[in-house]
């Protein structure tokens, strides 16, 4: 017969960190990591300790998950404005004082070295959901005026690094906080008219834009010949065009089952550029096929549906404005993998979430899931 004296087990102690977590999610997880480490152990199968490292970056992702899953959403809206504007000064930081590497200026030494563009992933959708909870029934033209800009300063800082990627990536985020949170279509139509409008003289133009002696301006060299190489790969198949030739060759050559677990020929006889980083995407097309495939998209549906589910239920607009962000950012970062690796968009140098190798991405993934799942806790907790 027990007391109200009872001391409780350590299994009764702990049970309560983990109350709340959302099942489905953790689940989508689980088997992303899963197949990321199988597709690793493949592809890294000649880079010595690249499965090792991989695992364990997935062990200390994990494990910052877990940690920020225990801070209660109002703890993030706390943080919102000191991490953007530390992510501001570090990003000025680099623009002074930053190291470069193969023409890019992304990294500052503290002590350690760290790429303050990554920080941003995070810092810029928790700005602007704290910006919008902040100006929550009185909301006008300006507010989404203030968040443009707010938006547009550390873009800006590391398209100059240059970053186009990580710019997407944040840019991206900042925008699917400011289309929650009620811009109209009247604003958003427009720009996506004119993209495509541009995308088609692009297409069409191509001889006349990619000639040697064009200069878009806008873009660095290396940025031009991507976008030139995306749509006519074949003009320089062994130089920049390489990379997307041998990734479509390695997506076909799967079939619809796969050559079958380390049967890859692109991938093990090394055509395959960047296997463990930004194109396994393309090998694991070639040894699981486009069943693999369909089921790797499945999973990243699944996650992003649940994800928005989360968004809906949330209490605070704050949650709302976060949860919606973040779930779409993991959208953009499978996308524009698939889509580069497949031939249909740019090579930008976006990872496959929980696939592709490197430790500060799949970090910056955790926190992000973490806060996702802060978020799923508070709901699940309020409603008990």
């Amino acid at each position: 017969m027990s007391t109200a004296f009872d001391k409780p087990n350590p299994l009764q102690r702990i049970a309560p960190i983990f109350q709340g977590f959302d099942g489905p999610l953790v689940l989508a997880v689980l088997l992303l990591a899963g197949l990321g480490l199988i597709t690793m152990y493949s592809v890294g199968f000649d880079h010595g300790t690249r499965f090792t490292t991989h695992g364990r970056n997935m062990l200390l992702a994990a494990g910052v998950l877990f940690l920020v899953a225990q801070v209660p959403p109002q703890r993030l809206l706390a943080v919102a404005v000191p991490m953007y504007v530390l992510g501001v000064l570090l990003l000025l930081g680099v623009e002074l004082f930053g190291i470069e590497k193969k023409g890019a200026q992304r990294w500052l030494n503290m002590g350690v070295v760290i790429q303050p563009s990554e920080l941003l992933k995070i810092a810029m959708p928790l700005m602007l959901a704290w910006w919008f909870q902040r100006r929550e029934g009185q909301l006008k033209s300006l507010d989404f005026a203030v968040a443009g800009l707010l938006l547009a300063v550390p873009a800006v800082l590391i398209l100059k690094q240059p970053d186009l990627g990580t710019t997407l990536l944040v840019v991206a985020s900042g925008l699917f906080v400011i289309f929650f949170a009620g811009l109209s279509w009247k604003l958003i139509i427009p720009p996506m008219l004119v993209g495509a409008v541009g995308i088609i003289v692009l297409i069409v133009m191509e001889p006349q834009w990619c000639a040697p002696d064009v200069d878009w301006k806008v873009l660095r060299e290396y940025q031009r010949q991507r976008v030139c190489t995306l749509l006519d790969p074949s003009k320089d198949p062994l130089g920049k065009g390489f990379h997307i030739i041998q990734g479509m060759i390695a997506i076909g050559s799967g079939g619809v089952w796969g050559k079958g677990f380390m049967q890859g020929t692109q991938t093990h006889l090394e055509f395959i550029p960047e296997r463990t980083t930004d194109f396994i995407y393309a090998a694991f097309s070639e040894e699981f096929g486009l069943m693999g495939v369909l089921g790797l998209m499945a999973i990243f549906i699944f996650l992003v549906v649940r994800g928005l589910m989360i968004a809906l239920e949330a209490p605070t607009l704050f949650s709302r404005l976060l949860a919606g962000a973040l779930t779409l950012n993991i959208f953009v970062y499978a996308f524009v993998n698939m889509g580069m690796v497949s031939g249909i968009l740019p090579v930008v140098g976006v990872p496959l979430p929980f696939v592709s190798y490197g430790g500060t991405a799949m970090i910056t993934l955790g926190v992000g899931l973490g806060m996702l799942m802060s978020i799923a806790k508070s709901k699940r907790l309020m409603q008990s």
